[in-house]
């Protein structure tokens, strides 16, 4: 002990014990006080309730403004100072979250400037703006009586655990939030759609919901998933063609403004990937954003570009996490359904048992007044001395009648007899009281019939909603599929790239040797070098690849119709092989070997075929061989198609002086296969959709819309059709005429025509029929002998007939107007079904010419004959299950 211990203790009078202290360690309290303040985030803050959608300072604010409601507006500067009774963190947080309610045009009525979600422009200052809650929110979201409540933070106010929410109100709206450890994104749905399936739920239906955002645009939910953790939705914006030069982007993705589309634009455009003039913002009560777009562009793949490239489409995930309990919990938005359904169902049936008490009260009083007034009980107390001699008198006089009353006098009854005034009795009116006593039973029996029959109250409930709230309120985000773009395909070539064949270098910075080809900066390219390796990498500024290098170009991922003839030496026997490959999915910067992998082997002959050419080649000998033949032909077209890594056909045992090309090959692949998918307005060569026909060369598509314009254009994979104003599209045929019906809205009467297309000016619209206000196509085909049944009238007057179009008008010019073909009443116009013998012939004579190999051609013909037999099959039970035009409708319809 020191010195100072010492004189601390001689100094101390009394003889105490050392103080014992606990000791805690600092990451125990740090664990305790985390999970006290990650509990408080996630319950209190970030996370909505299950019962009623909201989080709590939404539900603060909508309590206060109940407080405050006399109908009128108030500035939304005294809602926040009301809330911040409730609400204990600041006046911004209420602020933000009042103009988020209120943007959602839902629960509030607002007036002033509350801002734009689509431009992110934000709301003007709480001084200035004003706010009141809806008849929609005091209808569904207010009841004193089935609410329960607790105390506010400072324990001066009292504040609703949960409002009773009789609507999905966390569905309409969305919601996101950020906890600790955890998140929730809930995607906003159809306000109808939403009371729709509760109704079907009632009825015992299974429900599919999918999400719909205020900001419009198109959705695919292929892998919504319920709204479950996981799942995933792809949104985009609306992109017109104003013409070939001007783009229109028409609305937003949800939880993008106009403001970071365009800079998403412009950076798409300075990194290379896209090529434009100019972007102009022509947003005012309807999104509008011009891009003009730079010379020679094409449209269709800017199109393609915006959405791979900008904020014109986006992936949002997401993670529908709600309070249950007080705990947290991830549920699908069918279950999310279904609960708020429950609840609903549940708060009806209080509501309704609540009415049911009050009525019965009222009936009771109402008989026990009528039953003292008309008895003249109110006499017998008359001579009483005392208020307790009264209430004896008025117990005795009553308890009579006791058989009469739907449940036992308490002393509050008495109470309110005593009240009441002898003008009330000298003016009762007895036949008054009888009838108000029949409308309170005819009341009370409606609401046990309620009880009864809850689901069916429910329902009607919900119907209700619906005729009342309805009115603008029609989804506004198009649920469509979404083709996939791949980035690399519609990227602009924005570099050159260039290679040092000797010294193994390839790049776009190597500006002094062999140039090569335009390329993006997110492509791969694809190497072959003399030694047989083959090499996939992503293209740089100057990149090693190793020397010698025979071949350079784009890689392009899954294209089966590039074809490599290689032969090759195998260094170990010295013999000469062929094969013929094609390279589809590798992994990158992997070497391939694509001869034995033995040493000194090396590529005597090679070439790429973009649509699998097979050429002729001449093949020299060593003169020091012993070969009967020193020079002979070979032809590539002998050789099977097959994986990169055979070994290949032997060419020559002997030692190979050169390879010379003889004689450029044709292709021996055919044509491309093509089918038109409606859902996305694109053609694929996937087998989705309706089969178009084999394209080859200078092919072109046929397209015909409703609005009286024709178009041609190549079969490039990237071209949009307006697939809602899209008619016909075909395959094009110089010579096969086009047979239209079109309404001129002018003589109001069917014309039909008969022309061939003339006009072989691609990528542009022509007008075909007369130019006239409310003109359109009702039917386009390119059927070499179209019939028709025609039907005129309706009821008894209908007359049907069977027209065919050859025979009815000639060919004529493309410009011409045509001839009558039936009066405004026509009803119905049905195009028959072609001859599948003519058809199939047909198209087996479209592929004949282009296949080299008899076996390929054979192939080629079974499954022309497959696809022309399922298209029939197909079209004939659409046919079968088309019905009537309705009554209503002003053009007939097209079958």
């Amino acid at each position: 002990m020191d010195d100072n211990n010492k004189d601390n203790n001689l100094n101390n009078p009394v003889n105490e014990k050392p103080q014992e202290y606990q000791i805690t360690a600092v990451n125990g309290l740090y664990e305790n006080w985390f999970l006290d303040y990650a509990s408080y985030v996630i319950l209190e803050r970030a996370v909505p309730a299950i019962d009623d959608g909201l989080k709590p300072v939404q539900r603060r604010i909508m309590h206060s403004m109940k407080e405050m409601d006399d109908g009128r507006f108030n500035k939304v500067a005294n809602i926040i100072g009301q809330t911040m009774q409730y609400h204990p963190h600041g006046d911004a947080a209420i602020g933000d979250a009042l103009v988020n309610l209120g943007q959602k045009d839902l629960l509030m009525e607002t007036q002033g400037n509350w801002g734009d979600v689509r431009t992110g422009d934000s709301a003007a200052a709480p001084r200035y703006i004003e706010a009141r809650l809806s008849k929609f929110a005091l209808e569904v979201a207010f009841n004193k009586q089935t609410t329960f409540w607790q105390n506010s933070y400072d324990g001066r106010k009292k504040e609703p655990v949960a409002l009773p929410m009789k609507f999905p109100l966390l569905l309409a709206q969305g919601v996101e939030g950020i906890a600790v450890g955890l998140a929730t994104k809930v995607m906003p749905h159809n306000f109808c759609e939403l009371i729709l399936a509760s109704i079907d739920l009632l009825k015992g239906k299974k429900v599919e919901l999918f999400p719909d955002f205020a900001t419009g645009g198109t959705v695919d939910v292929a892998n919504y998933n319920q709204g479950r953790k996981g799942g995933k939705v792809r949104v985009r914006a609306r992109i017109e063609e104003s013409d070939k030069k001007t783009l229109f982007v028409r609305d937003v993705p949800y939880a993008t403004t106009t403001n970071q589309l365009i800079d998403s634009i412009i950076k798409a455009n300075d990194s290379g990937k896209i090529k434009i003039k100019k972007v102009i913002d022509n947003t005012a009560k309807d999104v509008e954003v011009e891009i003009q777009l730079a010379p020679g562009v094409s449209p269709d793949k800017t199109i393609d570009a915006l959405y791979a490239f900008t904020d014109c489409e986006i992936s949002i995930s997401p993670n529908a996490c709600v309070i249950v309990d007080d705990k947290p919990m991830f549920l699908g938005v069918d279950e999310l359904l279904q609960i708020s359904t429950e609840k609903t169902k549940e708060l009806l049936r209080q509501e309704l048992e609540i009415k049911k008490g009050e009525l019965e009260e009222q009936w009771h009083y109402s008989s026990i007044e009528k039953i003292f007034i008309e008895k003249r009980i109110y006499r017998d107390i008359e001579e009483s001395e005392s208020f307790e001699e009264v209430i004896e008198v008025i117990w005795k006089g009553m308890n009579k009648f006791k058989k009469l009353f739907r449940r036992e006098l308490t002393e509050n009854d008495i109470l309110r007899l005593t009240e009441i005034r002898i003008k009330r009795i000298s003016k009762y009116d007895s036949f008054r009281a009888d009838e108000i006593m029949k409308g309170l039973e005819a009341q009370l029996t409606q609401v046990m019939h309620d009880l009864e029959n809850l689901k069916i109250y429910a329902i009607k409930y919900f119907e209700n909603l619906l005729k009342k709230y309805s009115k603008g309120r029609e989804r506004k985000t198009e649920i469509r599929t979404f083709d996939t773009i791949d980035s690399k395909t519609v990227a602009i070539a924005n570099q050159k790239l260039y290679v040092n064949r000797a010294e193994g270098f390839v790049g776009y910075g190597l500006k002094k040797d062999e140039y090569l080809c335009d390329c993006s900066d997110i492509d791969d390219i694809i190497v072959f070098r003399k030694d047989g390796k083959m090499v996939v990498s992503k293209v740089q500024e100057k990149a090693f690849i190793g020397k010698d290098i025979i071949h350079v170009d784009v890689f392009r991922k899954n294209d089966e119709r590039r074809i490599y003839n290689m032969i090759y030496l195998d260094g170990k026997t010295k013999v000469s092989y062929a094969k013929r490959f094609p390279v589809t999915g590798i992994t990158r910067d992997k070497e391939y070997d694509l001869s034995q992998g033995t040493s000194n082997s090396r590529v005597l002959y090679f070439t790429a075929n973009p649509s699998g050419e097979a050429e002729v080649v001449n093949i020299t000998l060593s003169p020091l061989s012993h070969a009967r033949k020193l020079s002979f032909d070979f032809d590539f077209t002998e050789l099977t198609i097959k994986g990169r890594s055979v070994q290949g056909n032997i060419i020559s045992k002997y030692l190979v002086k050169g390879i010379k090309l003889k004689s450029k090959g044709i292709s021996t692949l055919g044509g491309i296969n093509l089918w038109y998918d409606d859902a996305i307005g694109r053609i694929n060569n996937n087998e989705h959709g309706n089969y178009l026909g084999n394209f080859l060369g200078s092919d072109l598509i046929l397209s015909v819309y409703k609005d009286g314009n024709y178009e041609l254009t190549n079969f490039d994979t990237s071209n949009h059709y307006e697939y809602e104003q899209l008619l016909h599209i075909c395959k094009f045929k110089a010579n096969r005429s086009i047979s239209i019906v079109y309404y001129d809205a002018k003589v109001k009467h069917y014309t039909i025509k008969r022309f061939l297309i003339e006009t072989l000016t691609l990528n542009k619209k022509f007008l075909c029929i007369a130019e006239e206000k409310g003109n359109y196509i009702l039917l386009a085909t390119d059927y070499k002998n179209p019939i028709v049944i025609l039907s005129t009238g309706k009821g008894k007057t209908l007359v049907e007939m069977q027209i065919n179009l050859v025979e009815f008008i000639e060919v004529k010019g493309w410009k011409s107007i045509g001839n009558k073909f039936a009066g405004p009443d026509l009803s119905k116009l049905e195009l028959l079904p072609p001859d599948p013998q003519d058809e199939l012939e047909e198209a087996i004579q479209d592929v004949a010419g282009t296949l080299v190999n008899e076996d390929l051609f054979s192939e080629e013909e079974e499954k022309i004959k497959k696809l022309l037999a399922d298209d029939s099959e197909m079209e004939s039970h659409k046919n079968k299950h088309k019905g009537k035009p309705s009554k209503d409708s002003e053009q007939p319809k097209l079958f």
